[in-house]
């Protein structure tokens, strides 16, 4: 309110004035009315009607002029405050949009916040159940493993001295029995406790090249075409070579069973804009995986291809590219074939790299 007072004193200044305006036509009046009485009419020279005429008719233009003075500073108060109250209708408009776009912001964050809580805690059941899985998987490996070497060794020694082609059969499927049962546990420890990384600057393009030229002649890869497309300027990277090298094994094995003959596989590589990071990517033409199985593709054990494999590929892999900072994706439609996108960081943050050749162990 303090805003009207500039007005108001505007105001009450054009009200003293005409006060003063009448007091004085008043005043002036009295003093003709006296000077009437008690002066001669020959002396003033006036008639008598003058001295009542010419005073009203001042006064009435006096005030007539100070009415017109205070109408115009009226008009102008008017016009200044409809300006004013325009302008402050403006300014609550703008608080008013500003308000309802934080309040929409807010929103925005609270989403978020719970987006990213229910995220959090999905991550951390997954993490608690892996844990709890490494423990396990650590105590049955110790428990099984060891009787397991001495079984195996005798199945040896009994398929060395036996000399029936049946007998021998049987035993041969009890010794591949007992390496299949060794090599889950085998890929249940990796992927428990992967071992310390052994870090070395690799050129991506070439530790694919190699695993390719390995796999090239496998009966299982020559009904496929194999593709390469990474740029020979792609920086190289601070990483495990042995762990990359099984990721790549894992990946075109699977995408191997699932692409049928004639089908192809491709792997690219490429820098991530405005990110010290590479994006590794495979992609088969097979089946595709289906939606409802899709979200459990990591988890250990689990598997579609009934008597082949041990369900821990891909999550030996997810555990490999976690321990390097990384993430892995799988985008996939059924009939149209999978995609496996791996995001490698360029550098291991705070890790010390094994100063050595860029020589990739295949």
């Amino acid at each position: 309110m303090t805003d009207l007072l500039p007005g108001r004193a505007a105001r009450s200044d054009v009200v003293v004035r005409l006060h003063l305006l009448a007091i004085g036509g008043v005043l002036l009046l009295v003093i003709l009315g006296v000077s009437y009485l008690l002066l001669p009419t020959e002396w003033a020279g006036f008639p008598a009607v003058a001295y009542w005429v010419l005073p009203v008719l001042f006064a009435a233009l006096t005030v007539a002029l100070a009415t017109g003075q205070y109408i115009v500073e009226s008009l102008r108060f008017l016009r200044r405050e409809v300006a004013r109250w325009r302008e402050l209708a403006k300014t609550r408009e703008e608080e008013r949009d500003l308000a309802q776009d934080e309040i929409v912001r807010r929103l925005q964050q609270e989403r978020e916040l719970g987006r990213q809580k229910v995220q959090f805690e999905a991550q951390l059941a997954a993490y608690e159940k892996y844990a709890a899985l490494a423990q396990l998987a650590l105590g049955a490996a110790h428990e099984i493993n060891n009787p397991l070497l001495g079984i195996q060794s005798h199945l040896e020694l009994e398929l060395n001295d036996t000399a029936d082609p049946e007998q021998r059969e049987e035993i041969e499927q009890c010794i591949q029995g007992t390496r299949r049962i060794s090599s889950t546990i085998r890929g249940l420890i990796n992927y428990a406790r992967p071992g310390p990384l052994v870090l070395g600057k690799i050129q991506l393009g070439r530790l694919v090249d190699e695993t390719l030229n390995f796999l090239r002649h496998q009966p299982m890869f020559r009904r496929l075409r194999l593709e390469m497309r990474i740029a020979p300027e792609l920086p190289a990277i601070t990483a495990d070579a042995n762990q990359l090298s099984q990721i790549l094994m894992n990946l075109l094995l699977n995408a191997a069973q699932a692409t049928p003959e004639g089908g192809s596989i491709t792997i690219s590589a490429q820098k991530i804009k405005f990110a010290e990071a590479l994006e590794l990517t495979v992609t088969d033409t097979g089946a595709g995986i289906p939606a409802d199985i899709l979200p459990h593709v990591f988890e250990p054990f689990f598997t579609t291809k009934r008597g082949q494999g041990t369900g821990l590929g891909l999550s030996i892999s997810h555990a490999y590219v976690r321990n390097h900072g990384g993430d892995i994706r799988v985008d996939s439609l059924p009939g149209h074939g999978t995609t496996v996108r791996i995001t490698l960081p360029i550098r291991q943050e705070g890790r010390m790299a094994v100063q050595q050749e860029e020589e990739v162990v295949v």
